[in-house]
This record gives C-alpha cells, sequence and structure tokens, in this order.
C-alpha cells in the first residue's frame, strides 16, 4: 500500500467503532487525521492513539445535525491543515422502529445526520478538492441500504440515500481528479451489534455465508484503499464488505 504521506483525512463519527478503525488505518498509512465526532473526550482518546503511533492528529466537535456545527468544524480543521484530501463520511445513528409507528422526529433525526450530514460536510470539503484537483471521499453505507430491512425503513432509506449521494456526486466531479465511492458494512462486531439478543445475533449469523461478524479493520481496509493511489480508478462504486450476506 502506497503511504498517504501529506494527505489530510477528516473521518466524521471517528470517536468509536468503525470510525476509530478508519482514523487508525489512515493514520498507519501516513495521513493526517481530522477526528471529528460529538464525544469530545473519545475524539482525544482517538487522537492520542494517533499520536502514540507516531502520526498526527487534531480534534474537532461535529454534530451532524447541525449545519452551523458541520461548518465550524471543517473551519477548525482547514485553518489547521489547510486543506482535506480524503473525506470519510462514516458517522450514522438508528432510531428502529415499525414504519407504521414511527415518529416523525425519529425519521426526521436518522435522515439529517445519515445523510443530510454527510452531504453538508460534503459541501465543505469539495471546494479545496477542486482547487487541488484531488480527492478521495469514502461514504460508509450499509448492507440494508441494498437489502433492506424491516424495522428499519429510516436507516434504510438513508443508507440508500448514502448510495445514491455516492453515484450522482462521482459523475459530477469526477473530471476533477476527485474519486466518489462508498463500502456497504455487513454485520460488524462494533457497540451498535453489541446490544443485540443472542437470537438476534444468531439470526443474523445464520444470513452470512462465512459464518462470523466482520470487524471495524475490516471496513478500514476497504476505506485504506479507496483512499489510496491505487484505486485512482475506481468511482461511483459500492464495495460490499459483508461476508456474503448480500450479492
Amino acid at each position: 500500500m502506497e503511504r498517504m504521506t501529506n494527505r489530510i483525512a477528516f473521518v466524521t463519527g471517528a470517536s468509536r467503532g468503525i470510525g476509530r478503525a478508519i482514523a487508525l488505518a489512515l493514520a498507519k498509512a501516513g495521513a493526517r487525521i481530522v477526528v471529528a465526532s460529538n464525544e469530545p473526550e473519545n475524539n482525544e482518546k482517538v487522537a492520542a492513539e494517533i499520536r502514540e503511533a507516531g502520526g498526527e492528529a487534531f480534534t474537532v466537535f461535529l454534530d451532524l445535525n447541525s449545519a452551523d456545527s458541520i461548518k465550524e468544524a471543517f473551519a477548525a480543521a482547514q485553518q489547521q491543515f489547510g486543506r482535506i484530501d480524503i473525506l470519510v463520511n462514516n458517522a450514522g445513528v438508528t432510531k428502529d422502529g415499525l414504519a407504521l409507528r414511527m415518529k416523525k422526529d425519529d425519521w426526521d433525526l436518522v435522515l439529517n445526520i445519515n445523510l443530510r450530514g454527510a452531504f453538508l460536510a460534503t459541501q465543505q470539503a469539495l471546494p479545496g478538492m477542486l482547487k487541488e484537483r484531488w480527492g478521495r471521499i469514502v461514504n460508509i453505507a450499509s448492507v440494508v441500504g441494498q437489502s433492506g430491512n424491516p424495522g428499519q425503513v429510516n436507516y434504510v432509506a438513508s443508507k440508500a440515500g448514502i448510495i445514491g449521494l455516492t453515484k450522482g456526486l462521482a459523475q459530477e466531479v469526477g473530471s476533477r481528479n476527485i474519486t466518489v465511492n462508498a463500502v456497504a458494512p455487513g454485520f460488524i462486531e462494533t457497540d451498535m451489534t453489541a446490544k443485540l439478543t443472542p437470537e438476534q445475533r444468531e439470526a443474523m449469523l445464520a444470513k452470512v455465508p462465512l459464518k462470523r461478524g466482520g470487524l471495524p479493520d475490516d471496513i478500514a481496509a476497504a476505506v485504506k484503499f479507496l483512499a489510496s493511489d491505487e484505486a485512482s480508478y475506481i468511482t461511483g462504486h459500492v464495495l460490499s464488505v459483508n461476508g456474503g450476506m448480500y450479492m
């Protein structure tokens, strides 16, 4: 893997789970990392891990439900590093429930953070990428955005929207040497999946041909590849990292 020396990577939701793994993987590859989330203490912990391993990290508070917070976070990052080369739209939330009884607020929150937030973050990063004529945008989608899932219509819609955003934007900015791709994780061992009951877990794993959950590092490896120079001729692609759960 060619090193990402001097690349600046902004990772949303980098305070834990998949986002943390992505931040550490990109740092290990040589990128300087903006650790962004709405958990300042955890941001600092991840930044400390990066620095201890010899990398460079800067933390910003980011509330993806607030357009002002998004602008402020990117302004701070750009003041620190001068530009953003790699944007990973990873942050996401769930508010599950059957469609018939889903509260409007639960629909709005999930769509606002997962889809609108990713779009607004992209808008902040794009001007610098266009100016530099180089950029990598990697959006974290989900297997359920491809296959659907009962009880999660808001989350499914947001992740299907992320796939649409990826493909549309890839066509808009390709001529400026900016690639836009998505990674669609399947069942990954994180805080989110740790809440499942043993029965739910068993039912989920029964759908996975590899018969195990994935790890955050599996997603981080896919993101690192798509953000690298080796992936320069890949754009508008959805890379499924799901153990065969959906083909």
